[in-house]
């Protein structure tokens, strides 16, 4: 994955997406959903960073478990992120204002790549992902109150196809289809995975 940055520079998007519903003439990534399931969840706005960690053995991408307290996703694994409130400057304010507070990660360490496409979850969200390259050393200080742990996972794993699988599960009584991925004993799937496939979509197909 040495080309990494030089592909990101070429593939990735300049700008955020800015039609909730249509990319070039094409519904956004998601869960799955037909375009009505889209119109009957919403979009409420949300932004997470995909934070490729450039260190000298080899990239990773930085991740967090969240906390088994919280009322919604507990326990999974996701990137930093959330809505983006009233007072951020657009999503790249919101992802970098939340990996802060989740993480401690300093935005002097940033340096925006570019956007994926929006994502849209069954739970109501269109997530635009912001893929910024971290400079480290990495000083984490995970806030408790959100996040149970922060780890990285190798950059050429979650690239390799060959550990994207396609799961199935019942959602309201429905069949949905997702990606998922198992590195040690972390299990990342949803819209984390999804957002990891549409990386390497957007990169390397």
């Amino acid at each position: 994955m040495s080309d990494f940055y030089r592909i990101a520079s070429s593939h990735l998007l300049p700008a955020p997406p800015a039609d909730a519903f249509l990319q070039n003439g094409r519904p956004p990534q998601g869960d799955h959903l037909s375009p009505e399931e889209w119109a009957k969840v919403g979009a409420r706005p949300a932004a997470v960073l995909v934070p490729v960690v450039s260190h000298a053995g080899g990239a990773t991408i930085l991740l967090t478990k969240r906390a088994a307290h919280l009322r919604s996703h507990s326990g999974q694994i996701a990137f930093p992120g959330g809505r983006i409130d009233a007072g951020d400057d657009g999503p790249l304010a919101a992802a970098l204002r939340e990996a802060h507070e989740e993480t401690g990660l300093q935005a002097s360490q940033i340096e925006t790549l570019g956007y994926l496409d929006a994502y849209q979850t069954g739970t109501g969200y269109r997530i635009v992902p912001v893929v910024a390259r971290v400079y480290p050393p990495l000083l984490l200080q995970p806030n408790a109150d959100e996040v149970e742990a922060a780890f990285e996972v190798p950059l050429d794993f979650l690239m390799d196809p060959a550990n994207h699988r396609i799961e199935t599960r019942q959602w309201q009584g429905r069949e949905r289809r997702f990606y998922a991925m198992t590195f040690h004993n972390h299990y990342i799937w949803g819209a984390t995975a999804g957002i990891l496939r549409n990386l390497y979509e957007r990169l390397y197909l």
